[in-house]
This record gives C-alpha cells, structure tokens and sequence, in this order.
C-alpha cells in the first residue's frame, strides 16, 4: 500500500486526473489523501468531488471545504468568485456534501500528521482539540488548523498574513518540533505563495495549481513528489 498526498486541488479536475495517472495510483492498493481545499475558484468542483468520492478518498478538510459547507447550510452567502455552484446544484448534492463533512480536520499515523494548514505550537495532541470539532460549526482550533500560515511561540496570529509580518511573527512550521509529536512530520497545503515546501519535519504540497502553476503530489513510501502543470490559471485574485 502507498499513501498518496495531493496539494490543494480547488476544483482542478483534469490535473488532479492528470496526476494520478502520472503516479499510477491504483485504487486497489494505493490510499489517497489531500490536503484540504477540494472545491472553489478552480472549474470543476462537482467533478472533483465526483471523481474524489468515487476513489474513496480520505483528505482532510480546507478552508473552502468549510466555505462550500456553509453556503450549502445557508450560514454564509455565495461570494462572486465561488466557483462551486455546479455542486450546490448537482442532483447528488446532498451525498457530495455529506461526503466532504466526513473529512476529518486531522489525520494521523504513526509517522505523520495531515493537515489543511497548521499545527498549533501548544497542542501536545493535536488529536484532542481537532478530533471532535464540527465542519459546520467549527471550532478555534479547527480555524487555526485551516487557516493559519504564521503564528508567535504561543500560536497567536497576525492580523493579517497576505505578507510577512514583522516579529514574533513567523512561519508556523517554524515552531513545529517533530520529537513532542513522536517524530511525526507534518504535510499540510494552504500556502500557495510559499509553493513546494520540503523540510524533514513539514512539507507543503500547495504549489498553486488554481493560479496556474503545478499540481503537487508526494507519495510517502516512496519519499517521490509528482507534479503536473495546470492547464491555465482559473483565479485571478488571491483570497483564501
């Protein structure tokens, strides 16, 4: 069995059926798991999540899954850049979107951690904050865990991270210390700006694809990162 991690997908079907191919992923023997961001601004959210579901997917939850979910429960508006339209509309929608809030906010094994964005620098077990947490409600903890690019030593945010902040602001990954977590290392998306990021302890597999560049996939037991090139650049303006 392989275990492959795919960076944030945002609607891009045809990459992300591009990739696959490319890491010859078999559904029999492989597991698959993104990191979060499934749907929005990419052009075909429906299709991902047809395509993700039918391969039995595991994945995490991103900051736009949660957005699809609100608007899908009438908790937040549509914004005029959502491009997830097609999946509120499908006749599917309600086994699509049932499918997406059964995605965990953490995935764990013995070797590593998945998550949408970050890893809080206090949490002992990230399990205990983020394992209870609802999609549709969620909680402070699962908004860092989806949200968060920088932080301080004690996991507080700037008010704004569209830019480096000035100190203590840094990195999250920065103040990640694998040994408190059993020497697990942290695969994470959200962070196109920062691109492929590959450390021993954090590596971040959002290089941007929605914003025309790659599609990243890394398979872990093989320590390989696979890209493919995105078709075209679908989002114009970034806002996460």
């Amino acid at each position: 069995m392989r275990r492959i991690f795919v960076g944030d997908i945002q609607g891009c079907r045809e990459e992300l059926e591009e990739l696959l191919e490319r890491v010859r992923f078999d559904p029999a023997g492989d597991e698959l798991h993104p990191v979060g961001d499934l749907v929005n601004r990419g052009p075909d959210s429906l299709g991902t999540l047809r395509l993700l579901m039918s391969l039995e997917a595991g994945g995490v939850l991103g900051n736009h899954d949660l957005h699809l979910l609100a608007v899908a429960n009438g908790s937040r508006e549509l914004k005029h850049r959502d491009t997830f339209q097609g999946v509120l509309e499908a006749q599917d929608a309600r086994m699509l979107l049932d499918w997406v809030a059964g995605r965990p906010f953490l995935r764990t094994w013995k070797d590593l951690f998945l998550v949408h964005a970050a890893i809080h620098p206090l949490w002992k077990n990230p399990q205990a904050p983020l394992e209870r947490a609802a999609p549709h409600q969620p909680s402070e903890a699962a908004l860092f865990a989806v949200r968060t690019r920088y932080c301080d030593p004690k996991g507080q945010v700037p008010d704004r991270d569209d830019g480096p902040p000035k100190p203590p602001f840094k990195p999250w990954h920065t103040f990640y210390h694998p040994e408190r977590h059993g020497g697990r290392r942290v695969v994470y998306g959200h962070w196109a700006a920062q691109g492929l990021h590959v450390e021993e302890h954090a590596l971040g597999l959002d290089s941007g694809c929605v914003w025309g560049h790659r599609l990243t996939a890394w398979v872990a037991e093989e320590d390989r990162i696979v890209q493919v090139e995105a078709r075209r650049s679908y989002a114009q303006v970034r806002e996460d």
